[in-house]
Order: structure tokens, then sequence, then C-alpha cells
């Protein structure tokens, strides 16, 4: 229950931040909004203020701003969203996604003054890292490491192999001492969220190819921590490495998508986001800020493709419109429209399908 409302949080936080990019962009550009919605319907509340409804919606995962003549009704009222020139309407669209990137930057901020860890060269270590850790940072499907429960996050304390107890200091060290084990029973200490437990565990003698004995991928990782003058620039670095290697990874599924005609296995819905939501709030309040900053940019990322009912299609056929010289025909847009959002609800469904697979492993 607690991971269900700290995620059901998360989501209300990007979810109006990026609505309220619309909103007072649209309130600028001199639109009357009708309706600023948190969810979508049917409406669960609402209240009027001013000309515009404030609602709460059943359905927690998204919101939206209705703004007069959106959909080319009252296009000869000066307030309407279609009597606007094309660089306001432009203007609008993109703020949701600006905000959302913009919010990455004002989170990552305090992250960068509290202390966030990164992963360290072993050979070029930061002098500036603290509190050294050797850290899970993947772990593969149906592996020893899986079966077992281990995370990515956990800490490894120490090995013991039949009664000799090390302590684990190295990503080299470590690998060792379970390729030196294959086949056999060792304990393995670990540390999650401040508590620490022991588990077997055995090291499989051939295991498929890029997984390793247990399943794992593992780094050296340490706490970095910025003073004030210099957080803002790091959090600025961040982001845009963030934003930039999420694009990256949105084409490189587009491009499977098109030469494969398939999804790649990693593309997860609100089941596993609600699961990854609860692994970094128990990991720590930094834990939890940069994986909503990730979250905020992949929802930034997500919206600006030119796709029919998302903020990258419509600011598609304005551009259209720019380029022929006169509006797209309202019932094709609407059409677009349509089509665009029933083949988004089947991509929820398959991907929320795909999750509650893996979980129950049906």
């Amino acid at each position: 229950m607690l991971t269900f409302l700290i995620f059901i949080l998360v989501i209300g936080v990007l979810v109006l931040v990026h609505e309220a990019g619309h909103f007072f962009v649209a309130k600028w550009a001199g639109m009357k909004v009708e309706e600023f919605g948190f969810g979508f319907p049917p409406r669960l509340w609402g209240w009027k203020k001013g000309e515009t409804t404030y609602s709460i919606n059943w359905i927690p995962f998204g919101g939206f701003v209705k703004i007069l003549g959106e959909s080319h009704e009252a296009a000869n009222d000066p307030r309407s969203f279609s009597s606007k020139p094309a660089s306001k309407r432009m203007a609008v669209i993109v703020a949701g996604v600006l905000m959302n990137v913009l919010l990455a930057y004002v989170l990552l901020v305090p992250v960068s003054l509290i202390g966030s860890r990164v992963l360290l060269d072993e050979k070029h270590l930061d002098p500036e890292a603290r509190n050294l850790q050797i850290n899970i940072l993947q772990v593969a499907p149906n592996s020893p490491a899986a079966e077992i429960g281990w995370q990515p996050g956990d800490r490894f304390i120490a090995v013991r192999v039949e009664n000799a107890i090390t302590p684990i200091t190295s990503v080299q060290q470590l690998q060792t001492i379970i390729n030196s084990n294959l086949g056999k029973n060792i304990f393995v200490t670990l540390e999650r969220a401040g508590k620490t437990m022991t588990v077997p565990v055995v090291p499989r003698l051939n295991p498929p190819a890029g997984e390793g004995p247990l399943g794992i991928q593992l780094g050296l990782t340490g706490e970095i921590k910025y003073s004030w003058q210099e957080a803002p620039i790091e959090a600025a670095k961040a982001t845009y490495w963030i934003t930039t290697q999420t694009g990256l990874a949105f084409y490189g599924l587009i491009k499977q998508l098109v030469l494969n005609q398939e999804l790649a296995g990693e593309l997860s819905g609100p089941i596993a986001i609600a699961q990854y939501t609860g692994q970094a709030a128990r990991l720590g309040l930094v834990r939890l800020l940069e994986f909503m900053a990730l979250i905020s940019v992949n929802l930034a990322i997500l919206n600006i493709l030119p796709f029919p009912a998302l903020d990258g299609g419509r600011l598609l056929l304005i551009i259209i419109e720019k380029l022929k010289g006169s509006p797209v025909s309202p019932k094709v847009e609407n059409s677009l429209n349509a089509i665009g959002f029933v083949l988004l609800i089947l991509l929820m469904i398959y991907v929320t399908t795909k999750d509650v697979i893996k979980i129950f492993n049906f």
C-alpha cells in the first residue's frame, strides 16, 4: 500500500507539472482554459474558479488541460486555441515537455547538494568519492540472483566459503571468489536499505552468454556531493546527460519496432514503474529524487514523439499546417488522434500484461 501511495504521489507531481506548463502558457497566450484535470474521466471531484474547472478523476495515470477550440470548435472566438497564431499554439504544446525537463533539473539540484551515488572506475578513482561500495547494478531474469530476491542497489559486505569469511573490497575480488566456487554453495552477506542479510547461493557452471555465474552486473560506487555553487551546474550536466541518453533509448526502441516489428523486453508499464518507485523510496530520498527526475525526462521525451494523441503529434500537425499554408482538416486530425489514443491504450494493456506475467511467473 505504501508503494502504491508513493507511486501515485510521484505520478501526481510529474503530471501536474507537465499540465501546469500547458495551463500557464495557454493563459499567457490569451486562451480560455476550460478544465485542468488530474487523471482521466470519469470525474471524481471538481470545483470551478473563474472560468476554469479543476477536477480530480478516477483514472490516476495522466492528466489534461482542456482549452477552448482545441478540436477546432469556436474558431471565431479570439480566445480559442485554433484562432491563435501557430507560434503561440506551438508554445502551449511544447511547454509541458519543457516543464518536465525543468522539473528533472530542480530535483537533481538537491541531489547534487546532498550527495548522489555514482558508478566509479576502479582504475581511476575520483578523489571526491566517499563511502565506496560494491553494488549490484543489474539482475538478469531467472538467474540465481533473481531467484533469491537480489535487487539493483544491494551492497556486498562479505562472502563466506566453508568457514572462511572474506570482506568484499573490490569488484575483481568478488568475481574471483565467485568464479573459484562454481557449482558450490557459498554464503553472501548483503546490505539493503540499512539492513543486512546473509543468503546461500550457488554460482552456475554454465551460465547464459553475458550473464555470469550469478546473473548480476557489479560496479564500484561512491557518494559525490557538491558545494552550493557547483550543484546547479552539475545538476544541469546530469539533466542534459539523462535527456540525451533517454532520447537515444527511445530511438533504439522505435528502430527495433520498425525493423523487427517487436518491442524491446525492457519496456515497462505502470505496475513495473510502481515497483521501481517503491524500490527507490526504500533506498532513501536521494534515490527517489533521482528516479523521479528520470521518469520526468522519460515523460518529456515520450510526449514529444510525433505520434497522434501525444504533444509531438499535435506539434507535427501545426508544422504541416505552416508548410502547406492551411490547417489540416479537423476531421483528419480528430481521426488521427482517436487512432493514436486507441493504440496508446493497447500499448498500455500490452506492457501491463507483461508486468503481471513477469511478477507472477505465468
